[in-house]
């Protein structure tokens, strides 16, 4: 039996069912973050992934870990020294949900995996997200996240320093990697994880040369690019998140349209094209 394998034999959380008001001051918080000019009201249609700042988890400080995430979660693996990493996922949008209505989310575990990694096992754990609104099924998410079992510092990562290549894709966008950004980000997301605003935490334990930008923050770069270049809404959108990036870098959000309009290639990359970031949208 593998050594994770051992703490989570007999895990099987059940399906959590949570209910919140889908109010406009969450979204227009959002919309200041990413410096957009338009903040959607109520009655408007909420655009896509961002119900990541609704049903939202405020466990006591106290029930922190040293790490900032919850020391125990109903989704959570019982590993101990839990490390975790959001490493992609699936959002399919039958209709969008509105603003200033209240909405449904139906939370389950739909497959774990415990595989060997490079230097540590890993347990893979997939959430699927079912929201309703109304009485109707309006969007199904999967959320893949990896954990692994780290008592001490990590491998240590390496950034990349060189600058921004020439663009080549009709899309782009490039915005700032701040530590203000980074916080403000935490704070709408509640999202408490110490490498995203305390960098001695996280280059002297975790082995980060400096902040990391949230994962879904560059999941949301992407999808913004995809909504901004459209007049049709995003349907379906899947990503994947490959390496991490950090507070100061200079990233270039990038995206290609098919021929037809019907769907584009994003990516987020740094210096002459290395990608930390990869994301597939379609329209309706």
């Amino acid at each position: 039996m593998n050594s994770l394998e051992q703490y989570v034999e007999n895990w099987r959380p059940g399906p959590v069912v949570s209910t919140d008001l889908l109010g406009p001051q969450a979204a227009g918080n959002l919309a200041a973050t990413l410096d957009l000019d338009h903040v959607p009201g109520a009655g408007e249609v909420l655009p896509a992934l961002w119900h990541w700042v609704y049903f939202l988890d405020w466990p006591p400080t106290a029930a922190l870990g040293t790490d900032g995430h919850p020391r125990d979660g109903h989704f959570m693996p019982p590993i101990p020294h839990r490390r975790r990493m959001f490493a992609g996922g699936r959002l399919e949008i039958n209709e969008p949900l509105r603003l200033g209505e209240a909405a449904t989310r139906h939370s389950e575990v739909v497959s774990t995996a415990v595989k060997s990694g490079k230097t540590s096992e890993l347990m893979f754990v997939t959430v699927r997200h079912e929201f309703s609104q109304g009485g109707q099924l309006r969007m199904t998410e999967e959320q893949d996240l990896v954990y692994r079992s780290d008592p001490g510092s990590s491998t240590p990562f390496t950034r990349v320093t060189e600058p921004l290549a020439e663009r080549t894709t009709p899309w782009a966008a490039e915005p700032a990697t701040h530590p203000a950004l980074l916080f403000r980000f935490s704070a709408v997301t509640a999202n408490s994880h110490r490498i995203h605003y305390d960098a001695e935490y996280t280059c002297g334990v975790e082995g980060f040369p400096a902040l990391v930008v949230h994962g879904p923050l560059l999941v949301l770069y992407m999808a913004e690019l995809a909504r901004a270049h459209s007049t049709r809404p995003i349907k379906n959108f899947r990503f994947r998140l490959t390496k991490p990036v950090f507070v100061g870098d200079a990233i270039r959000v990038q995206g290609t349209p098919a021929a037809d309009g019907a769907a584009a290639e994003l990516a987020v990359v740094t210096g002459s094209g290395t990608v930390h970031a990869s994301a597939q949208a379609e329209y309706a």
